[in-house]
């Protein structure tokens, strides 16, 4: 058994709560550099010198509500967001109403499917929901949420264009990495080509109207950020507005990657999301478990404030529990400490051989007759990618349901009589239980 369940008691030596404050507001620069958040910035001694004063500043993150939940990706930024808040500045959460109308090209090899206003609206919600628990919206330094829908939409499309996009150059626009790459696969639309400028305004709007002088995001949105900023002194230049001391800044993280540069947030089942009824907290845990020993030190800075110095001698020292206590505390970050709690008892009763239905990670899939041949049931409950993968899980002794190995790409399961659902258990770690109605 490769999984050792407890966790150490001596494990609470490092239980710092992130989200307590306690940071200094002249800190929070340094404490972005040295855990590894800072990667592009428009001006970084400039920057750098603004966060280590004492002045509040304002700044704001983005996220596009393409889907009814977010993902470890926009937590990344929003770790970002929660240190900048400890430290005292003032931050703005903006949801894309508006944007997500259109989408963002950025890491597209196609055009995003087209989303309806009924299900912008219903996603801006969900996620403004599941926001709430990692920022702080109450108390002395709330954050505020606000919808670009509510300003871009004041404006007729003459207007708009008039306004914002007379100061874009397509040339320039067209060797941004976001949109060469489609340019050069021939997908391009010109819907897509207005996405950059609905961003762009965001910054001079929030500026303008909050004074907001900082956008960070993901290094996916560097060519987004730098044409608000851009945006921002073209519009100075062409109102005639000199101002000393008026810039504003972006600033990215590096995008969530393994050291051998595989993107992370990605599981057999998919995208590693933060809503529990997407991504279970068993399945959230097991997957930063699982990850590879080389990124559990980058793992801990990122996600934790246990002390540098620390993490390395913990890394250095007994790499198997500082895993433990990463996975652990990412895990209560996300879904609080019964959720952490909950994830190692699921993983000790299934590792253990003692899994029952009530602590194993469920699937959406619903069987809604009585019997289901076993290829069909491993495949369709996303437990195998193919049904191909399933076959050679059962030539190779790699399945069973309800602990009975199957035997046959035939065999057939049908509802047991004392329960509606049946464990299923694909090689030696992974379990899913599948209901019968």
């Amino acid at each position: 058994m490769d999984l050792v369940i407890a966790v150490n008691i001596k494990k609470e030596i490092f239980n710092v709560d992130l989200l307590v404050g306690g940071i200094k507001m002249n800190d929070a620069f340094s404490l972005l550099q040295s855990r590894g958040f800072v990667y592009q910035c428009t001006n970084l001694e400039g920057l750098e010198k603004l966060l280590k004063s004492d002045k509040k500043v304002t700044f704001y993150l983005g996220i596009e509500p393409t889907a009814d939940s977010i993902h470890i990706g926009h937590f990344f930024a929003l770790m970002m967001f929660r240190h900048l808040q400890n430290a005292g500045h003032r931050g703005i959460l903006l949801i894309g109403g508006a944007t997500a109308m259109v989408g963002d090209p950025s890491g597209k090899s196609d055009m995003r499917t087209m989303m309806t206003k009924a299900q912008v609206e219903h996603n801006l919600e969900e996620v403004k929901t599941i926001a709430k628990k990692f920022i702080i919206t109450e108390g002395d330094n709330p954050a505020i949420i606000v919808n670009n829908a509510d300003w871009t939409n004041q404006h007729s499309y003459i207007d708009f264009m008039r306004m914002v996009g007379v100061h874009f150059n397509v040339n320039v626009m067209l060797a941004a990495e976001a949109y060469a790459s489609r340019l050069n696969e021939g997908g391009l639309t010109f819907l897509e080509m207005g996405y950059m400028l609905m961003q762009a305004y965001d910054f001079v709007y929030l500026k303008d109207e909050y004074d907001c002088v900082l956008q960070i995001g993901g290094s996916d949105q560097w060519g987004n950020i730098v044409a608000g900023s851009h945006l921002y002194r073209k519009m100075q230049l062409a109102n005639q507005v000199t101002k000393t001391n008026d810039e504003i800044f972006g600033l990215t993280s590096p995008l969530l990657r393994t050291k051998e540069g595989k993107k992370m947030g990605k599981t057999e089942s998919g995208t590693l999301w933060v809503d529990p009824e997407r991504t279970s907290s068993y399945e959230f845990y097991q997957y930063f478990y699982n990850v590879d020993d080389k990124d559990v030190e980058m793992l801990l800075q990122l996600f934790t404030l246990i002390p540098l110095e620390e993490i390395a001698q913990l890394c250095q020292n007994d790499i198997i529990q500082a895993k433990r206590v990463m996975a652990y505390e990412i895990t209560k970050l996300i879904h609080g400490k019964e959720g952490a709690n909950k994830a190692i008892e699921t993983a000790k009763a299934l590792f253990s051989g003692e899994a029952q239905g009530d602590n194993a990670p469920e699937s959406e899939y619903v069987v809604e007759t009585d019997s289901i041949n076993v290829v069909d049931l491993f495949f369709n409950s996303g437990m195998a990618s193919s049904k191909g993968e399933v076959r050679r899980l059962i030539q190779q002794n790699g399945a069973s349901v309800d602990g009975v190995r199957c035997t046959s790409i035939d065999d057939v399961i049908s509802k047991p009589d004392d329960k509606n659902f049946v464990l299923l258990k694909k090689g030696k770690k992974s379990y899913l239980k599948v209901r019968f109605v």
